[in-house]
């Protein structure tokens, strides 16, 4: 039987082929056995992800016991991560309840508040006994993953609201996060009638060189193929996608109960907004990988 890389490991070995792992949330089995289904049929490792909304509603614990059954039953290298926590309280939870990553999303904070917080996360990881990643952010890109008719309110694209090399080496330095997400161009959700904004690949590069320690993207949902392959190329380590699974789950779902009102077995019901699920996480796991 092989060894599992760690999360660290698998992470490290993305960056040396130019990939990146694909990050999915879910709120339901439904979403976790898809996201499994198309990692295990790429032979790709993966990264399940639930907000704090999310982890209210399926269980901290419970999430993590999901993903542990799922690692040591099939032996693979799948992780879950914390996604965009709010509190050093949550993290904590997150961190003793077994998560191998999470995230301490201070971007609406003023800079040094930001760094403050993360830097106490990050010693609380580093005294758990295990090696917990924590991943901090600078640059608000908005907080929902739904579709949008607008760029989110207090998102802008400007210098001086996008994520700069010095910040970033600034508070890699000061925080000693493992991983950072950075604003260059991306926002969370999708708009509904057209892609969204062009990342600053540029950007990504001289982040990358200056914080010295793996990129994360958030808000992919909506993003055009080419900035994905350019952003991997430049520094982009992990990519998070949430709005395009809900969308494939929530209209495949209102199909079917329009051509099968008298249906009440939720196992029958679910079966295609999974397999719909999967085809997105597929696609994207291919992009993701070069494949």
């Amino acid at each position: 039987m092989n060894t599992i890389p760690t999360l660290r490991e698998a992470i490290k070995e993305a960056g040396a082929k130019k990939t990146a792992l694909g990050h999915f949330n879910i709120s339901n089995l439904e979403g976790l056995w898809a996201i499994f289904h198309a990692a295990q049929k790429l032979n790709l490792p993966v990264i399940v992800g639930l907000s704090e909304g999310e982890r209210d509603f399926v269980g901290v614990k419970q999430a993590v016991a999901l993903v542990r059954s799922i690692r040591e039953e099939y032996n693979y290298p799948i992780y879950i991560n914390a996604d965009h926590t709010y509190s050093v309280e949550r993290v904590k939870e997150a961190i003793d309840a077994g998560f191998d990553s999470v995230i301490f999303d201070g971007a609406k904070l003023p800079l040094e508040e930001n760094i403050k917080l993360t830097k106490e996360c990050v010693a609380y990881a580093r005294a758990s006994g295990r090696d917990v990643l924590i991943e901090g952010e600078v640059g608000y890109i908005g907080t929902s993953s739904k579709v949008l008719d607008d760029i989110p309110e207090g998102v802008k694209f400007d210098n001086l609201s996008l994520t700069s090399p010095e910040q970033a080496v600034h508070f890699v330095t000061e925080t000693g996060v493992d991983l950072f997400a950075p604003a260059v161009g991306n926002i969370h959700g999708m708009l509904r009638a057209t892609h969204d904004p062009r990342l600053d690949i540029e950007r990504i590069g001289h982040i990358r060189t200056a914080a010295g320690v793996p990129l994360v993207l958030h808000g992919g949902s909506g993003t055009v193929d080419e900035d994905f392959t350019n952003g991997i190329k430049a520094g982009i380590n992990i990519v998070h996608i949430n709005t395009e699974m809900r969308v494939a789950f929530v209209s495949t779902l209102h199909t079917y109960l329009n051509e099968h009102p008298d249906e009440v077995a939720p196992y029958k019901i679910m079966k295609g907004p999974r397999e719909a699920m999967e085809k997105v996480i597929e696609a994207r796991l291919r992009l993701f990988s070069g494949m």
